[in-house]
């Protein structure tokens, strides 16, 4: 039987500010080409988890292996990092930089490519997010339904000749937070066309049901440091464990409380 690749294996991951214990002992596997949703309520840790992931944060314990190799350095401490992309829950864009320096900026650190590959590649990825004619234009000019799209576009950038043995990690961190629910189901569908388009796998970090529902495969429930529950997106809808029925639908009464919130 042909084993399963992993995109991220996690071993008693944990980390911690102080005496506090922000994720304790973390344990689970993204299989490569999931989509998996990492839910809870405001100030769990979910957040903390991608940083991890995208390696702006050594955890304080615990293993992680992103696409099979172990991680013990930050980003910017290695040469050739894990092909991971973080998508922040505001755009991030530098304010000085045109958007297609924006979007093409890792692009520009390999002197092999040519200005007008780098600008060819550039106007694809904003046209595969609904933008055109933007690239000289300053964030500042854009709205920020347009910024916000123009950070997916940056998911969608790809150095070919780096990362050739692997695809991918997509991580979206509150992607919809804040927004009105039509305003959602846009970027919820820009969720779904930047994994198609990246074909790699994917961790959303939300409290967004609808968010949730129509971006994952499958579900973690984080509370108090600790996963408290796991399963498909089908029985997260039907799920009665007390953590998931009460974030679910909003309850004040039950296990998550409202001190920890």
């Amino acid at each position: 039987m042909k084993k399963t690749k992993h995109a991220v294996e996690t071993k008693n991951l944990s980390i911690s500010w102080g005496e506090v214990n922000v994720l304790n002992k973390l344990n689970f596997e993204l299989n490569d080409g999931e989509k998996l949703a990492i839910v809870g309520p405001s100030g769990s840790g979910k957040s903390t988890i991608l940083k991890i992931l995208a390696g702006l944060l050594l955890p304080t314990r615990g293993e992680l292996r992103i696409f099979g190799k172990k991680q013990t350095y930050l980003r910017l401490d290695q040469d050739n990092p894990p092909d991971v992309r973080l998508v922040f829950q505001n755009p991030a864009l530098l304010g000085s930089l045109t958007i297609e320096e924006n979007v093409g900026f890792l692009l520009k650190r390999n002197k092999n490519l040519t200005k007008e590959y780098i600008h060819e590649i550039v106007c694809e990825c904003l046209a595969e997010v609904g933008l055109f004619n933007v690239e000289n234009k300053l964030p500042n000019e854009l709205s920020g339904g347009m910024q916000k799209r123009v950070s997916f576009a940056r998911a969608l950038i790809t150095d070919e000749t780096l990362h050739t043995n692997t695809k991918p990690l997509l991580l979206f961190d509150e992607p919809t937070a804040g927004l009105d629910p039509i305003a959602s189901s846009r970027i919820e569908d820009l969720i779904n066309k930047t994994n198609n388009k990246a074909n790699g796998s994917s961790i959303v970090v939300s409290h967004v049901l609808s968010t949730i529902e129509r971006t994952s495969d499958k579900v973690l429930m984080l509370y108090g440091g600790k996963f408290r529950w796991a399963g498909s997106i089908d029985e997260f809808k039907d799920s009665n464990d007390p953590y998931v029925f009460q974030f679910r639908n909003g309850k004040i009464d039950g296990p998550i409380q409202a001190k920890d919130v």
